[in-house]
């Protein structure tokens, strides 16, 4: 099998530029959407025993319940089955998957993979106005794979303020991908939401990959497919008719096929435990992190 530094899992990257990656995803979307019989019961039980989906930790564990393959692949958890992050400030997993990286933000870049970086400004949609409150601040990625649970939580809780779709290409984003296509988050199509908490700005970037059909937000329902080909921002008041209030642990959106999640906080504001480490294995819920109310961190 082919590392992520391989010369094999470089050319399967640079592979991808000429692909139409839209026209596959809404290939696939229409596929997993539909609900003959004959199509969405071989590709269920394919795809379950393909990535070893664990169906007893479903709201309902039987494949067979549900009307399309999409359905299945954002399926609820039963109550319970994620415990949440329960220590006073903690900062929760937002999604099952694997650690990709953690850090802090530069001025200007955010990283990508110890190989690449990207400009915090981009990954947010270039709005400089909106980036100056993660500067020199902490961000985490997690790597939703095909296997996991595809709904994302709120790490903390917040009110949101703003929601932004931001139209792009759509690579793969498993390890492979990340290490050779350069600031591949600031290039493929996601959906920003950033909210005020009690740690401050909060930031949660959903980040499409190939094949994701469609991301989705417990407030606005279905964000893509794409929209257009410029930014679109939606704005939110504190209180009133539209606001949005989430508690901690609460779902704020999910995937259909799998992809990426990034939470960012302002500087001074959130930890990292000390034994995270790239590659480790998460689950939502799960303590990742301290937020903090006052300016610094550990003050």
């Amino acid at each position: 099998m082919a590392t992520s530094k391989s010369p094999l899992a470089r050319l399967g990257a640079w592979a991808q530029y000429p692909l139409p990656h839209h026209g596959l995803s809404r290939l696939v979307g229409r596929l997993t959407r539909s609900n003959r019989p004959w199509i969405r019961r071989p590709l269920i039980e394919w795809f379950r025993r393909r990535y070893r989906v664990e169906m007893g930790e479903a709201e309902d564990p039987d494949p067979r319940n549900y009307p399309d393959f999409q359905a299945f692949f954002a399926r609820a958890l039963r109550p319970g089955a994620r415990p949440l992050c329960g220590k006073p400030q903690g900062i929760a997993c937002p999604a099952d998957g694997t650690l990709s990286e953690l850090g802090e933000l530069g001025t200007e870049h955010s990283v990508q993979a110890k190989e690449a970086a990207f400009r915090t400004r981009d990954l947010l949609g270039g709005s400089s106005e909106g980036t100056a409150p993660f500067r020199e601040g902490r961000f985490l990625t997690v790597y939703l794979a095909p296997r996991d649970y595809h709904r994302v939580h709120m790490p903390v809780g917040g009110v949101l303020r703003e929601m932004v779709h931001i139209p792009g290409r759509a690579f793969s984003v498993g390890p492979a991908t990340t290490a050779h296509i350069p600031g591949l988050f600031a290039r493929n199509e996601r959906v920003v939401a950033r909210f005020d908490t009690e740690a401050g700005p909060m930031a949660v970037v959903l980040v499409g990959a190939m094949l994701v059909a469609t991301i989705g937000t417990s407030w606005a329902g279905t964000i893509t497919p794409p929209r257009g080909r410029g930014v679109t921002r939606w704005l939110y008041g504190e209180e009133g008719p539209g606001a949005v209030h989430l508690d901690k642990g609460e779902e704020l959106g999910w995937f259909n096929l799998g992809s990426t999640v990034i939470v960012l906080f302002g500087r001074g504001r959130a930890n990292w435990l000390e034994d995270l480490a790239p590659g480790q294995r998460l689950l939502t819920g799960s303590c990742v992190g301290r937020w903090y109310g006052g300016t610094q961190a550990g003050a």
